[in-house]
């Protein structure tokens, strides 16, 4: 009988563990989507300040897979990251990208670690 309830904690404790892992990563992503959209805001080129204003995130969490959509909702937002024929780029979405990837990165090793070798 002890053995049997020495393993039923050890599947609720790997249960557990696995839910919060799923919460943290969770929280990673949108803590990066978050300084992503910060820092997008920051290297716009300003006109009007409507593309500036359309910069935004939105997370989700469908089943096992987490992601997040970052960008402008203002149609001409990639005229101005890419550039056009007529006008040069100006990049705003993927410095910020850039500029965060290694944090994201850190965070995400730190959770993976953290999972499998608790302390």
């Amino acid at each position: 009988m002890d053995g049997i309830q020495e393993w039923k904690n050890l599947g609720l404790d790997i249960s557990k563990a696995g839910q919060r892992a799923h919460d943290k990563a969770a929280q990673v992503i949108g803590k990066s989507a978050a300084d992503i959209t910060r820092d997008a805001k920051t290297y716009v080129p300003v006109d009007t300040g409507n593309l500036r204003a359309s910069i935004g995130y939105d997370t989700y969490n469908q089943g096992d897979e987490m992601f997040a959509e970052i960008g402008p909702t203002a149609n001409y937002g990639q005229h101005v990251e890419l550039g056009t024929s007529r006008m040069a780029p100006q990049p705003y979405m993927s410095p910020a990208f850039n500029r965060n990837v290694t944090g994201f990165e850190q965070a995400m090793s730190k959770l993976a670690g953290e999972a499998i070798f608790p302390d």
